[in-house]
């Protein structure tokens, strides 16, 4: 199980209060399928609420309990029916592909003042991979290739 500090917990508690439960355990009890749901949201978002339908509170009790060991995960709040539970999210490793082309990226434009007595305007714009900035700061987009004629009639 993971050990927080009260102050961790009580943040954890804070951003915790807007959400919405996103699994949902019926009186039948922690199944092995829900508990893998479990698992999957906590890798997904970390910080989740459950609510487990049932009037006996120790039986409420033992699953919080059971998902906290089984999951290494952290409890953080337990009201009602209500359960927060928290394990911090597995970094997954992104992997780029090689044929595509490339991403946004911002750029800053600078344009002198009309009169050249003030401040030059400062800009931070985004730009698509396939688009560029010109000399007078507006944004085009890069023109498409020039094809032959006589080739696009030959098929090729």
């Amino acid at each position: 199980m993971l050990k927080l500090t009260p102050a961790e917990r009580s943040s954890l508690r804070a951003e915790a209060h807007a959400l919405s439960p996103v699994v949902i355990i019926s009186e039948d009890g922690l199944k092995p399928s829900v508990l893998k749901e479990i698992n999957n949201s906590l890798d997904s978002h970390g910080l989740i609420k459950v609510r487990v339908f049932g009037d006996d509170r120790e039986a409420r009790v033992a699953i919080y309990d059971t998902i906290c060991e089984q999951l290494g995960a952290a409890p953080i709040q337990h009201i009602g029916k209500l359960l927060v539970v928290y394990r911090p999210k597995k970094d997954a490793p992104k992997e780029r592909s090689e044929t595509r082309g490339k991403g946004m990226r911002e750029v800053t434009i600078v344009k002198p003042s009309p009169s050249g007595t003030k401040r030059p305007s400062v800009t931070k714009v985004m730009v698509k991979g396939n688009e560029r900035v010109t000399q007078g700061g507006s944004i085009k987009r890069a023109k498409p290739r020039q094809t032959s004629p006589k080739k696009s009639s030959l098929g090729r």
